[in-house]
């Protein structure tokens, strides 16, 4: 079963089960720490723009925040057998994204405001449509891909494209405020983008490790790897959105926080389950993921309506964290049965 793997893999093998258990957890904070180098430095390049805080969080700092899981997905190329792990990581993020990092955000917010509540009216309409797009997308693509029933190169092109398009349309609108930022510091820019991209090289380095070892546990744990992937990796992928999501959120930008999470959901649908499909020469049957699939469907239609009502206290917050914790019952749950 194991006889034909390379180098690589008999290296993983070599350590055990615990040498692995250690490789990914050290992964995942190295994952985490590189995440913050190219999220703060990408915020400073952000911040000389002169862009809106969500407006930042879904272009900018959802795609840096998203690189761990476009790492992942480029290795699972590499090595087809991690296939489950990255597809599960992308609809799990999504739903550890919105339920467990936005619910923690709302709690937070509705504890530091005397109001028990949060109003959102003061965010731009340009910056509203972004997130309502991002939304859509988020939830339509999954339930389409379970209705069509798999999903091939095709998709994966039609996925970039999607994610190509949209990004185009952001950039000429916001096309004046980025010539205002080169007249105002464009050494500043050149210092913090190269220390964002020490920071990427430090993200892809740690999402090959986490891919590698949580397929050997998977595989000696007999654990399907969609499960892993659901579970254990999209938390670990997910920490860098944890971690700005709410130091943001503390620092009274719950803006920021929220453009940083559904970017990075559309980030994950489009850009980042393109790549897969379109490296790949395979079709994914779908069927497998549906309870992925639902559960994501179920948290983004949940935060769009909370989003429709300009307002969020703690209960939207402890709805989204009930939410979170029956997934994970649910996703475990199955695996026992």
């Amino acid at each position: 079963m194991r006889e034909e793997r390379g180098m690589p893999e008999a290296v993983f093998e070599s350590l055990g089960l615990i040498g692995n258990t250690l490789i990914l957890l050290v992964s995942i904070l190295a994952l985490d720490k590189s995440s913050d180098l190219t999220i703060d430095n990408s915020v400073k390049v952000a911040e000389i723009t002169g862009l809106g805080k969500t407006t930042i969080g879904f272009l900018l700092i959802a795609f840096s925040t998203s690189l761990p899981e476009l790492s992942v997905s480029i290795f699972s190329i590499v090595d087809p057998e991690a296939i489950g792990v990255t597809i599960g990581n992308v609809l799990g993020s999504n739903i550890a994204n919105v339920c467990l990092i936005l619910g923690l955000c709302f709690l937070i917010v509705s504890l530091k405001s005397n109001a028990g509540e949060y109003n959102f009216s003061n965010v731009t309409t340009e910056e509203i449509r972004n997130l309502y797009f991002g939304l859509f997308i988020a939830s339509l693509i999954p339930l389409a891909l379970i209705y069509i029933g798999y999903a091939s190169n095709i998709i994966g092109a039609i996925l970039i494209t999607i994610f190509i398009f949209h990004n185009i349309q952001s950039i000429r609108s916001g096309k004046n405020k980025e010539a205002y930022a080169s007249r105002k510091g464009g050494g500043a820019v050149k210092k913090y983008t190269l220390l964002a991209l020490l920071g990427v090289a430090g993200v892809v380095a740690s999402a090959y490790f986490i891919v590698e070892s949580a397929s050997y546990i998977a595989e000696e744990l007999g654990v399907p790897r969609v499960v892993i992937g659901a579970t254990i990796v999209a938390f670990g992928t997910s920490l860098p959105e944890l971690v700005t999501s709410v130091d943001a959120t503390r620092k009274g930008h719950i803006e920021l926080a929220l453009g940083n999470i559904i970017g990075s959901g559309f980030v994950n649908i489009t850009l980042i389950l393109g790549v897969v499909l379109l490296g790949g020469s395979f079709k994914v049957v779908m069927s497998a993921y549906s309870n992925l699939v639902i559960f994501s469907i179920m948290a983004n239609l949940l935060l769009w309506y909370f989003l429709s009502g300009e307002r969020m206290s703690w209960r939207e917050g402890l709805i989204l964290l009930f939410v979170y914790a029956l997934f994970i019952a649910t996703s475990f749950g199955a695996y026992q049965s």
